[in-house]
Parts: structure tokens; sequence; C-alpha cells
């Protein structure tokens, strides 16, 4: 029996969902990309164990919601009014509407389009991905064993300058950025 957290009866309902979820999206033909986790697995990160995130636009959200309740898919409106989530394969999805800190606009015309599970969707790229999950973090949410590894994963790829911009005055931001420089992991910040 595995105890690889990757080969486990969650994972492969999170990675059922994803599939089916991306599917629809393409169907529906509005702009979404693939975001959190698993947009950074897709760049290198360690696999996401906990969700799947899509991001779409907070104009298209009824039709999203619409669109994937069309196809089966159970469509549940929580408190947040950021996002909407659905149950498929046993997994929960997010469709996230609203981004921490950039447009959700300009995040998915930067996304790139590759297969993921062997279905082809747009991925956020990890400068995007690394610039939300850092603006993500507050007092109630701060869990670094979670993100050290993914930023450490992404962190060739990842337009430092850039994230520093976005995350200019977001304290939990800056200090995992000060912690990610004494670890050697990115270089100090240079004017």
């Amino acid at each position: 029996m595995s105890t690889d957290p990757a080969e486990s009866p969650e994972t492969e309902c999170l990675r059922e969902g994803l599939k089916r979820v991306a599917v629809a999206l393409k169907e529906a033909e509005l702009p979404f990309a693939l975001a959190g986790g698993y947009a950074a697995w897709v760049n290198g990160a360690p696999e996401s164990l906990h969700d799947v995130d899509f991001l779409i636009r907070a104009e298209d959200a009824a039709s999203v919601a619409q669109h994937l309740s069309d196809r089966g898919m159970e469509v549940v409106h929580p408190a947040e009014d950021w996002l909407f989530k659905v149950k498929v394969e046993g997994a929960v999805i997010d469709l996230l509407h609203r981004g921490q800190g950039t447009s959700v606009d300009s995040m998915l015309a930067a996304a790139d389009e590759v297969a993921v599970l062997s279905v082809r969707m747009p991925v956020l790229g990890a400068t995007d991905v690394t610039a939300e999950k850092l603006l993500a973090l507050d007092e109630h949410y701060c869990d670094l064993s979670e993100i050290l590894p993914t930023l450490r994963a992404l962190r060739e790829q990842v337009d430092w300058p850039e994230v520093r911009r976005r995350v200019a005055d977001a304290p939990f931001a800056e200090a995992v950025l000060f912690l990610l420089e004494r670890l050697d992991v990115i270089g100090p910040d240079r004017p």
C-alpha cells in the first residue's frame, strides 16, 4: 500500500475534478486559467494536496456557474463574495473571480496554454501564482511549511522585482520575501 500522497484517492479525485471542470470551462468559451496550487504544480512546485483553483472574470461568474451546473456539477455559493465552488468527482473545485493584487484580466491574458493531465488549458505563470500566494497570507493564514517549498521550486521562473512591486506594503508577504532572502532562495532586493 502506497503512502505517497500523490497516489492517494483524494489526489486522484482532485485530478479528475480538475480535468472535468477544465473541459467544461473550455466548452463555455469564456476566459479562465488554472490558478493556485495546481498552477504552481504545473510550473514545477510540489503537487497541491488540498484543492484546485480556477480563475475567471467576475462578469462571467454567473454564466460559468450556470454552464457547470448544466453539465451536472453541483454549484455551491459560500459566504465569500469572491468565489464559488463546484463539487465534482468527489472533489471541491474553487472558481475565483477576484485576485489579490493584480487584475484578473491581466492575469488571464498572461496565462500560457499547456497540457495539464492530458487536457490543454490556460495556466497562470509562476510570477502571478507567487504574488497571489504571498498576498493571500494574513494573520489567519500564514502556513510557511506550505508556501516555502512552492516558492523554492518556482524561484527561477519568478520575476522577483515584479513580485516585490505587487506585494509592497503587505507585511506578511514582505516577511516571507525577507525569509527567502535569508535562506538564500532569492537574492536581496536591489534598487
